[in-house]
């Protein structure tokens, strides 16, 4: 599941939001090698899904150190 909704990273511990953040990050290197090598057009929603999924994950860990 690379959909992250805001109402469930805010139930997360910080521990868990920085594993899921690197689960995140894996899944996303390996749909960028799955592009480059000349993947399907279906991919390119869970890149968008994925890369917008760790942008909520890190404005909420960095509104928590402020």
């Amino acid at each position: 599941m690379t959909y992250l909704k805001a109402r469930d990273i805010d139930n997360m511990s910080d521990e868990v939001r920085e594993a899921r953040l690197l689960e995140l990050r894996e899944e996303l290197l390996q749909l960028r090698a799955q592009q480059a090598l000349g993947g399907s057009a279906s991919n390119i929603g869970d890149y968008k899904a994925t890369r917008r999924s760790i942008a909520r994950l890190l404005t909420k860990m960095n509104e928590n150190k402020e």
